[in-house]
């Protein structure tokens, strides 16, 4: 028997593979991609037509020989990749080298969405060539960052402090991030008040709230508005006015794409984006499971559509039926509409490899967040083919005056899909009782309730909350969402707080230099339609450099300015009257890593530094010193009292008038 090679990303994957095909298939890794652009400079030569200068990537020539030796012995290859833009290119990058002496060789591409047997197999008997418009759409989207970044960050490095980067879609999604910040800042509480009247009517009690009067809703925005409701109504009777009975449903969710994983698995486990995407990765590329030894969990992780496959409904129905019974299998497939055309059909949701490998039965071959990760992956996909939760509704209005109370009420009838998610409500909601009320009945008042409350600030970003933002704003692909985020942090732009997202002084800066001369880069809607016109080029509709030959003009109008704009400034750090301790000189402000600081212009001679004091022109509150601008050791500003005896502290900058 002739002898095949069958070239995979990663070790993992070899081991998961090798159980499913004989010695005649050897198969080994390429460890990622195996040549790329090079670090030092562009890459791109911007005069002749955009075209590409790959180069080995370092530490990888011993790889490549040994990828070739195999080869050599190989009747044939084939380039087993990931099944997107990134597992497209490094298959043609491979298919390129492995030819260069040979051109015979029979180098074929397989792809597949799930790591089992089936699936392997099927795709070895079904080859297919390169699909060069997920090469192109990957040398498009790489080409257009490098651009990007490798032409503004020189600009970064002389307006702010070496070292900063600009990006794409960074830019964007650090725009976003300083957009909210500044919303939060300006944003102004509202007062507003609620009141609640607790009837009764033979012991049965209910808990009622102030909708208006009988023709218009009613804001009470103080608590003279309420003081007067009250005042009005006291001696009034409350009379059952309209009762009203209803059904709702809740719908079963759709299965897990890349991004509402992240979100999910960042709102119930307060994991990062990167942190879903490493342990998703292994559970696809596969784990050793006691007793069965080592295999792929679930299906592919980056992936965009609802799709599931005719193989994966069968499985989930038959499972359905056997463990929960029929009524809870749902009659419709659990699928999101194709409103655009970014979606990758051809890829399916993310979803359990093995439908019977029950979350339960592997925990102890599993560590914490894995099983955590995983169990969530098989609950969501079960519950999705699932039937819909059912509810009985109720609602009430009672009328006292001249003037309206309201209550609603939901039960759960049928758990449905609850199943096994968000089980937990399904006991709650199903003890829930009705008012035993009839229209014209008359309630005796207990008491009233009234509280005060102030409108929410906007909330702070989440790296979920900021996905989900990404995803609906068209910025980035799932397969960026992660990486993005991860970029930012890692150059202090942003920091993290528990779950929230704050801007550092740093991320500010850079922000502010980006809006003032690269406008057109971080604006949403054109980063939206560039995502689009990549998307073309992945769908064969449109050549990848004519993207670049559209883009790169105007981009070059906005860099020449900036450059210019650059160096008409001096490039000098700003003085200050205070003194170096250790030689005299007046320190001058640096950038840092979280932000400003006082250095010794005489460096390296000198190298003292210290905490600069930013004052703010405020007055605080309690001991009438200044107030001065502060960064946590993690680059969060905040505002204290320059008074080191006084523990004034505040997270937003004070107004004029000062906040008591």
């Amino acid at each position: 028997m002739s002898n095949a090679l069958v070239i995979v990303e990663s070790p993992a994957k070899v081991k998961t593979i090798s159980k499913f095909l004989g010695k005649k298939y050897i198969i080994d890794a390429s460890l990622g991609h195996i040549v790329d652009l090079p670090k030092s400079k562009m890459g791109i030569d911007l005069n002749e037509d955009f075209n590409i200068h790959y180069i080995t990537i370092r530490g990888k020539g011993e790889l490549l020989k040994k990828l070739k030796k195999e080869a050599s012995k190989s009747d044939e290859i084939y380039l087993a990749t990931d099944p997107d833009r990134e597992g497209e290119t490094i298959s043609w990058h491979l298919k390129n080298v492995l030819k260069e002496k040979d051109n015979s060789k029979k180098v074929y591409r397989i792809s597949f969405n799930e790591i089992t047997e089936k699936a392997v197999k099927e795709a070895i008997k079904n080859p297919r060539d390169i699909d060069m418009n997920l090469v192109d759409a990957q040398q498009a989207r790489r080409s257009m960052d490098r651009i990007v970044g490798y032409s503004i960050s020189p600009i970064l490095w002389a307006k702010i402090k070496r070292g900063l980067s600009a990006g794409r879609v960074q830019s964007v999604a650090l725009k976003m991030i300083c957009d909210r910040e500044k919303e939060i800042n300006e944003f102004v509480q509202q007062e507003y008040w609620t009141l609640n009247a607790l009837l009764n009517k033979n012991s049965e009690v209910v808990d009622t709230s102030f909708y208006g009067s009988k023709n218009n809703k009613i804001a009470l925005n103080s608590e003279e508005d309420v003081e007067k409701i009250i005042k009005e109504i006291e001696k009034e009777e409350f009379i059952v006015k309209e009762v009203n009975f209803s059904t709702r449903q809740r719908k079963a969710p759709l299965p897990f794409i890349t991004s509402s994983l992240q979100q999910e698995a960042g709102s119930k486990f307060s994991f990062p984006a990167a942190k879903t995407m490493r342990i998703a990765q292994k559970l696809y590329e596969g784990v050793d499971i006691k007793g069965k030894g080592h295999i792929s969990l679930i299906t592919y992780l980056r992936t965009d559509s609802t799709r599931i496959s005719d193989y994966a409904i069968e499985m989930s129905s038959n499972f359905i039926k056997e463990n929960y019974g029929e009524k809870y299998l749902s009659n419709n497939i659990n699928q999101a509409k194709n409103k655009n055309s970014k979606v990758q059909d051809a890829h399916e949701a993310i979803r359990p490899t093995y439908i019977d490998i029950l979350p339960s039965k592997i925990k102890d071959s599993l560590q914490r967040d894995e099983y955590r990760l995983y169990d969530l992956i098989w609950r969501r996909f079960i519950a999705s083919r699932m039937t819909n939760a059912e509810y009985s509704t109720s609602s009430y209005k009672y009328e006292a005056g001249e003037y309206i109370f309201s209550s609603n009420h939901s039960k759960l009838d049928f758990e449905g899909f609850l199943l096994i998610y968000d089980n937990d409500l399904v006991s709650k909601e199903k003890k829930v009782k009705f008012p035993n009320f009839e229209k014209g009945d008359v309630l005796k008042l207990n008491k009233f309730e009234k509280t005060q409350h102030f409108t929410d600030f906007p909330p702070h970003f989440t790296e979920s909350s900021l996905v989900k933002a990404l995803e609906e704003n068209g910025i980035g692909r799932p397969s960026t969402y992660a990486p993005t985020i991860q970029t930012i942090i890692k150059r202090r732009y942003i920091t993290k707080e528990k779950k929230n997202i704050f801007v550092t002084e740093l991320g500010q800066a850079v922000n502010s230099f980006m809006e003032k001369s690269f406008d057109s880069i971080i604006d949403e809607q054109f980063t939206k339609k560039l995502e689009e016109e990549l998307d073309q080029v992945e769908e064969g509709t449109k050549n990848w450099k004519d993207v670049l030959r559209e883009f790169y003009p105007k981009f070059k109008l906005s860099l020449d300015k900036a450059v210019i704009e650059a160096e008409k400034i001096e490039i000098k750090d700003e003085e200050t009257d205070i003194k170096c301790e250790k030689c005299g000189r007046n320190m001058v402000i640096k950038y840092g890593p979280f932000g400003k600081f006082l250095a010794c212009p005489g460096f390296p001679d000198c190298k003292n530094t210290k905490v600069y004091l930013e004052k703010t022109g405020l007055k605080c509150p309690n001991c009438n010193s200044e107030i001065i601008k502060l960064r946590t050791k993690k680059g969060r500003i905040f505002y204290g009292c320059e008074n080191k005896d006084c523990n004034f502290m505040t997270w937003k900058l004070p107004k004029e008038e000062n906040p008591k």
